[in-house]
């Protein structure tokens, strides 16, 4: 592995399609030698180089939308991207066939067979270009929104800064910032329906051209889902709506009460008392050394982790003009090293996205030396696990962040992991009616919204903010255009982190220690086997909601 010290040391060439081509050629015929380890372990360099060109790519452009030389390179690899896939689809079909299948699995693993019979059915060069066209779409809809300008309180801010003033203790100022991010949303309508509009179309017209009835299984099969269908998805679905929003409303019912007022809303919804939300109480660099020194105390690992992504400027946290929206941890496999992007605004989501982001890489860490390109990230919903997990294993430690404010976050932190269910349920199942219905048009589509919203959140109440009360909510949230069907993903797994937050009630350091096992294990198995295997009930095993809300429930004292 190359040894690095610091972020500006990466570098990851533009590639060509000739020479990945040739080389391409070169392992497919290693494969069917006696030597073929030696091949598999060249394929295996070979994609890490590519992901890390791939992920340099896109950071660079989430860092600053506006810069013509990121664009372009992202154009680039938006348009080389399905070429590689190709190639790699091609030896994965080889791989699959292989009369020494079984040799193969031996020695890698059955997990990765499994991913790569998903893998085969989403790719034929007949989408090649659809594929590009989806990203150059998808790239759009960020730009659009890195792009929002608002003018409030005596400043010009972005969809991320404005943020800070939706959580304001001032009810009047909480409604007009909402009133002025909405105002965007409504002021760019045409784009946005046009290009969630022809995503849609994109994606069907992929799945047709592959055998599918519509995109809902191919996008199954493009999130990798190995160890549960549909149905499943449906049955959890209906489990949220029948254990959790009950428990949800009394929530909003208390957040009333204590809010002094008589229905919650939209815009109060983020603020559970008169105080408004506690913040951190230090800038960027404080938060750095309070994150150090948490992270010492948890666990060896994670600080000594912690102190090497800050020597090496693996941290990309402030919030700045034309910067993405959002939080995520990408990684360069080449490097065996992970990089934190979020967007500081000064509110507690800042604590609760940095521990987040910080799970994704404290895993990637840990299993950046497996010798399997495909376990150095589990599928979405297990990785999730790691991060939703992290932020209720740092609770012992809010006071570094919070001082004597701590113990009202950990209790707003709870209630709102179990509001999120609820939410995040919602824009799985209104994904699944989009593209049942690819004919829909836009007005159909905001319907279809309020009818999940009406299931899942009924107690919401938009109020005079006409854009979101007409069904334009879930334009807001980019993973719908940007990663279909990646949002259930964050409900199954904070149904699994909710189980390490009372499993750390009781022994917080064998929930540490499960925690830390769990990381190392990387992608090395499906979803529903690393969760047993840390000692969690899978979401879907009947029952295992009941417990995990009856716990909270106790713990909210409601």
């Amino acid at each position: 592995m190359q040894q690095v010290h610091d972020f500006s040391d990466i570098q990851a060439p533009t590639p060509s399609y000739e020479a990945v081509a040739a080389e391409y050629e070169q392992i497919r015929a290693g494969l069917e030698g006696a030597d073929w380890q030696r091949a598999f372990e060249r394929w295996d360099a070979l994609r890490r180089k590519l992901s890390t060109w791939s992920a340099l790519t896109y950071l660079r452009f989430s860092q600053d939308t506006g810069n013509e030389t990121y664009r372009e390179a992202r154009n680039t690899c938006d348009a080389l991207t399905p070429k590689f896939t190709d190639l790699e689809v091609q030896l994965k079909r080889q791989l699959l066939a292989s009369p020494r299948r079984a040799e193969y699995e031996a020695r890698i693993g059955k997990q990765a067979f499994l991913l790569w019979e998903a893998d085969v059915t989403t790719f034929e060069p007949a989408i090649e270009a659809d594929l590009v066209a989806e990203a150059r779409l998808s790239a759009e809809y960020t730009e659009l929104l890195a792009s929002a300008k608002l003018p409030f309180d005596g400043q010009i801010l972005n969809l991320e800064g404005i943020g800070k003033y939706t959580q304001h203790a001032d009810r009047e100022v909480r409604h007009q910032a909402q009133q002025v991010r909405w105002q965007f949303f409504e002021r760019n309508a045409e784009a946005l329906d046009r290009i969630y509009g022809e995503l849609v179309q994109l994606r069907h017209g992929m799945a047709r051209k592959l055998g599918y009835e519509n995109y809902i299984a191919l996008g199954y099969r493009r999130m990798q889902r190995v160890d549960y269908d549909e149905k499943d998805v449906e049955r959890y679905r209906d489990q949220i709506a029948e254990l959790v929003v009950p428990l949800a409303a009394q929530i909003v019912e208390r957040q009333a009460r204590n809010l002094g007022v008589d229905r919650v809303y939209f815009w109060d919804e983020p603020v559970f008392d008169p105080r408004g939300n506690p913040a951190p109480v230090g800038d960027h660099d404080w938060m750095l050394a309070q994150a150090q020194g948490m992270f010492d105390e948890m666990a060896a690992p994670l600080g000594d982790f912690f102190r090497l992504m800050v020597a090496r400027h693996l941290l990309d946290l402030k919030n700045r003009p034309a910067k993405a929206g959002g939080g995520f941890c990408t990684s360069f496999p080449t490097y065996g090293l992970p990089y934190i992007f979020a967007n500081f605004n000064g509110t507690k989501g800042d604590v609760e996205v940095f521990t987040h982001e910080m799970g994704h890489a404290f895993q990637n860490w840990q299993s950046r030396s497996t010798p399997v390109y495909d376990y150095l990230w589990p599928t979405l919903e297990s990785c999730e696990i790691h991060s939703m997990s992290l932020e209720f294993l740092s609770w012992p430690y809010m006071e570094r962040f919070f001082g004597d404010e701590a113990e009202r976050f950990r209790t707003i932190h709870l209630a709102e992991s179990l509001l999120f269910l609820p939410y995040g349920v919602a824009v799985d199942h209104f994904q699944h009616l989009v593209y049942a219905h690819p004919e829909a048009t836009a007005a159909e589509r905001k319907r279809l919204w309020q009818s999940v919203e009406k299931r899942y959140l009924p107690w919401r109440d938009y109020g005079d903010l006409a854009y979101p009360a007409a069904g334009g909510r879930w334009q807001l949230q980019r993973h719908i255009y940007n990663s279909p069907f990646y949002y259930i993903d964050y409900t199954l797994a904070g149904c699994c982190a909710l189980q390490f937050w009372a499993k750390a009630q009781g022994d917080y350091q064998k929930a540490l220690a499960d925690y830390v096992a769990l990381c190392r294990r990387g992608g090395e198995a499906p979803f529903q086997e690393l969760a047993r295997s840390a000692g969690l009930v899978s979401p879907f095993t009947p029952g295992a909601l009941s417990s995990v809300v009856e716990q909270a429930r106790r713990a909210l004292a409601l």
